[in-house]
């Protein structure tokens, strides 16, 4: 375990350099997150009952996943793990004394989550002291609050785990560009990134909520804003465990399977 918790170090590390596209992302970031909550008010203006969350929960539902983005995006692919599987560096990997599968996972963590603390302070700050139905509400309660981490922690690991999955099924493909371009769209969209999954109708959000994609961004940004029952919570993240051990395992069994066939040419 030190051997990977040094190559995470030095990847977070490495990834806290990037502090010019982080300033980028943060702007990027707070407009988009702005101009979906004027979106929301529009229709809230009409008939506030008819929603599932009340706008609050909404606009905090909102600055959350654009403070957390990096952490669950879709299109957050670690390309260089593509480049080594179609080039054949992987081969290179191979002659450590480490789990490829291992070692790709703990990169993939310091990558996304270097990322997520240059950019979410900023954004968080700023949205806590919006006025009312445009900013950032405080949690519930403690327990809300303590919930909200540990979702938060299983809904990436189950993030940075579904991911693991696409780069073992790269090595039975020709490119991976169509893989990625489909994955990342149907993330997006079951996830919640798009459209939250309460604003579903329910017989489709209760069909969305067992999917894999429902156990990242999708639990911990509800919970936070309380937008789920006791008994909501402790299905989903019943959920999140179940998915987690799942993508590792199905993940570690097809690399696996791939690397044993893999055949690399030249000198």
């Amino acid at each position: 375990m030190k051997k990977y918790m040094a190559f995470f170090r030095l990847r977070f590390l490495m990834g806290l350099q990037y502090r010019a596209a982080a300033l980028a992302g943060i702007v990027t970031q707070f407009f988009w997150g702005a101009m979906n909550i004027l979106m929301y008010h529009a229709f809230y203006e009409s008939d506030p009952s008819a929603f599932p969350m009340t706008m609050e929960a909404t606009a905090t539902y909102i600055w959350l996943q654009q403070a957390l983005l990096m952490l669950f995006a879709a299109w957050m692919i670690e390309h260089e793990i593509f480049d080594d599987i179609l080039s054949g560096n992987v081969a290179y990997t191979l002659c450590r004394p480490v789990s490829v599968y291992d070692m790709w996972f703990f990169r993939s963590m310091a990558n996304r989550l270097s990322r997520a603390v240059l950019r979410c302070a900023p954004i968080l700050l700023t949205a806590v002291f919006l006025p009312k139905g445009y900013g950032m509400s405080l949690p519930a309660s403690w327990l809300h609050f303590a919930l909200f981490l540990l979702t938060g922690v299983l809904g990436f690991l189950v993030t940075v785990a579904f991911f693991m999955l696409v780069y073992a099924l790269t090595f039975y493909t020709i490119s991976p560009n169509g893989l990625r371009i489909l994955i990342s769209s149907v993330v997006e969209f079951f996830a919640g990134a798009v459209i939250p999954l309460p604003f579903f109708p329910d017989r489709v959000r209760e069909v969305f909520e067992l999917l894999p994609f429902a156990a990242m961004q999708n639990v911990p940004l509800r919970v936070y804003s309380a937008s789920m029952s006791g008994g909501e919570m402790t299905r989903a993240i019943a959920l999140q465990v179940f998915w987690l051990i799942t993508l590792v395992f199905a993940g570690k069994l097809l690399i696996g399977m791939a690397l044993r066939r893999m055949s690399v040419q030249g000198g």
